[in-house]
């Protein structure tokens, strides 16, 4: 087990913080009823938060972030940074960074690492990311995999995320030595599992509305609508027999 250099380490705290904050910033600001920041507002805004966490020691909010939360995911670090670039490019909300297949697979990782780092299952899965074998080999078949993506054209972005996400455990060990912390963390986890129910959500609300279309029209309906023009066309046959009479 080899761990990252402690300098790397700060220098790659301060930088995916940064990413994480900012992208949690725009975000909040997605949700305003507000114009699109403009590309030299945008620029002043990403500019300043990253100065902020690029401070030295506590003077950085990186610096309380890491004591209370440690590292962002080299994953959750290539994320924010392709939501950050639809932001650069004009496409406020952007598609979708986390794709339904890369939200299961989070939520179904994150779970079984989550239960067995809980004591429920005790399988060790977490330690097992800093084997000498497994964990390389791991890394060697995501990278396998996420190459043959990019070439393919096939989400393409997240491919790219992934890829780097592994290319900093094996060059650097970033961010922790081990190989489940570079491909999951507790915010990472939670945005795919957002991601998952929003989906379901919509899914299920366009069922809701599908059906609603197809219904057949409520023979009461018709019935109403029968009265109604009766009604309408009762007042002149009154004024003929009215007039007929006189």
């Amino acid at each position: 087990m080899s761990l990252p250099d402690l300098a790397s380490q700060i220098v790659y705290g301060r930088l995916a913080w940064a990413a994480v904050a900012a992208t949690l910033l725009l975000a909040l600001l997605d949700l305003l009823p507000i114009r699109a920041l403009p590309r030299r507002a945008l620029g002043a805004l990403l500019a300043t938060v990253f100065v902020l966490f690029m401070l030295p020691g506590a003077a950085s909010p990186a610096y309380w972030l890491a004591l209370a939360f440690h590292y962002p995911s080299g994953l959750l670090f290539g994320c924010c940074v392709l939501k950050l670039r639809q932001h650069w490019d004009g496409q406020r909300g952007g598609g979708a960074v986390m794709m339904p297949p890369l939200a299961a697979a989070i939520a179904v990782s994150g779970a079984i690492l989550y239960l067995d780092a809980m004591g429920l299952l005790t399988q060790g899965y977490y330690y097992a990311g800093f084997g000498p074998t497994a964990a390389p080999l791991v890394a060697l078949l995501g990278a396998c995999a996420c190459a043959v993506a990019i070439v393919r054209n096939q989400a393409r972005p997240q491919a790219g995320a992934l890829l780097t996400a592994i290319l900093l455990f094996t060059l650097l060990r970033l961010p922790t030595g081990n190989l489940w912390d570079t491909l999951l963390d507790p915010l990472l986890w939670g945005w795919a599992v957002t991601s998952l129910a929003a989906l379901a959500v919509a899914r299920g609300a366009r069922r809701t509305a599908a059906r609603a279309t197809r219904l057949p029209q409520p023979a009461h309906a018709a019935d109403l609508n029968t009265l109604s023009a009766l009604g309408a066309a009762q007042p002149s046959s009154t004024i003929k027999e009215h007039m007929s009479g006189n």
